[in-house]
């Protein structure tokens, strides 16, 4: 069942957005949706590097939902900044001290902070330990450190790695 099917939640989610893509709700485009979403991750399997597994899906919905409201709410901030006073920005780069083992949690974790309007992960250290990150505008250290190890790793850390 595994060879014929192998990523039943990434098919569901590639159909899904295939439907919002479309804007519709038509039968023929929900079976091509739902074939295009079963046929990608067939075809593309051999190049995923480890067998994704999600430990806690709940907890994902959950993190997807946190995501969603700090990109809203971010896009405000950056705004403000923005609009404001440009001058006054203080922007910085920060390396975050990594506890993901998984390439797809850390690969998570990066994507999910260049999706924060104003922060993008820089770089990964070679030995997979830190992630260098920019921030637009950062007056503590510590607290974008926490934030993103609280905020973003640990749930990431639940979701796809073995507690």
């Amino acid at each position: 069942m595994r060879r014929l099917l192998p990523h039943p939640l990434l098919t569901l989610t590639l159909a899904g957005i295939w439907l919002l893509l479309v804007n519709s709700l038509h039968p023929g485009q929900i079976v091509l949706g739902l074939l295009l979403g079963w046929m990608i991750p067939l075809i593309t399997t051999q190049f995923w590097p480890e067998e994704v597994r999600i430990h806690h899906p709940v907890r994902l919905l959950h993190f997807i939902c946190i995501i969603l409201i700090d990109i809203i709410l971010a896009n405000f901030t950056v705004a403000r900044l923005i609009l404001g006073r440009p001058s006054n920005l203080k922007p910085a780069f920060v390396s975050i001290p990594l506890e993901l083992k998984s390439d797809l949690a850390i690969s998570f974790l990066a994507n999910v902070i260049s999706l924060t309007p104003g922060t993008v992960s820089a770089r990964l250290s070679d030995d997979r330990s830190y992630l260098l990150v920019h921030a637009l505008h950062l007056n503590n250290t510590d607290e974008l450190v926490t934030t993103i190890k609280f905020r973003y790793e640990k749930p990431l850390k639940e979701i796809f790695e073995q507690c």
